[in-house]
């Protein structure tokens, strides 16, 4: 196993793909289950996808702990503890594992990338029910119809579309001597 090494360059990526997943998690239209749509999941699993299974998740940690210490970064430009705690909190832990293992598919073939990939949008959608129970008190089936059913087709192409652009980016960035 290689040893990973924090450059500098790795950590301004890691600040970059932050920024990016900042960007595209304010941006959200409103459902009455209080889960948004929005681009969060396509941008956490382009972290992974381009940053790869260890600089993918620190962009997403990174965003979670600037999140919870108010910053206005969640979905509806919301930030600190409570968001963490409440109904979507699950899905932001969440977030970590899809970053992981869409970050783990790098440089495999696409098919298993997106297998990988969409094993992360599972654990993601299962801390995010988690989440949704703990804080409201629904049942599972409730909870599962609520904030998972719902989002999990647009969620799984996001995933396939994120592993498919980073594959591309990450090939522009090697070529461009971004990434080396």
């Amino acid at each position: 196993m290689k040893k990973y090494d924090l450059t500098t360059q790795s950590m301004v990526r890691i600040a970059m793909f932050t920024a990016v997943l900042s960007v595209l998690s304010v941006l959200q239209i409103p459902m009455p289950s209080g889960v948004p749509l929005t681009l969060q999941t396509f941008a956490v699993a382009l972290c992974g996808a381009v940053l790869g299974a260890w600089s993918g998740p620190a962009s997403v940690a990174l965003y979670v702990a600037v999140g919870a210490v108010g910053i206005p970064v969640f979905a509806g430009m919301k930030g600190g503890i409570a968001v963490l705690v409440g109904p979507t909190g699950g899905f932001l832990f969440g977030f970590l594992f899809l970053a992981w293992l869409t970050g783990a598919g790098v440089g495999k073939k696409r098919a298993m990338a997106t297998a990988l990939g969409m094993a992360g949008l599972v654990c993601c959608h299962l801390l995010g029910i988690l989440g949704f129970i703990l804080s409201t008190g629904a049942g599972v089936f409730q909870a599962f119809v609520t904030v998972s059913l719902p989002y999990l087709l647009k969620d799984a192409l996001s995933v396939a579309a994120a592993v498919q652009i980073g594959e591309m980016l990450r090939k522009r960035l090697v070529f461009g001597h971004v990434f080396k």
